[in-house]
């Protein structure tokens, strides 16, 4: 349960950042805020992992998985919607 919560919490990050990112910059700068979240949501998610070792006693071998999960999915679909959103590299004539 905790773990559809992380990865909920971290797409919703990354669509909170991509609309204030449209706001305030343009739409030219939503594609580059999806590659800016990946690093910040590596760390927000190393530290619920970090917490789950301190404060709850799961070792780091039982958190492993959980890291992976809370982390790659986020920032797997950041990835696409980079992909997606960013310019087109211009045709050489």
């Amino acid at each position: 349960m905790y773990t559809l919560m992380a990865i909920g919490g971290g797409l919703a990050t990354l669509v909170v950042l991509l609309l204030l990112t449209r706001l305030i910059w343009g739409a030219a700068a939503v594609a580059k805020a999806a590659l800016v979240f990946i690093p910040i949501w590596a760390v927000i998610a190393a530290i619920y992992v970090g917490l789950g070792v301190t404060q709850y006693g799961y070792s780091v071998a039982q958190e492993w998985p959980m890291f992976v999960l809370d982390f790659g999915v986020p920032a797997l679909v950041a990835l696409l919607l980079w992909r997606w959103l960013r310019p087109a590299a211009p045709v050489a004539a």
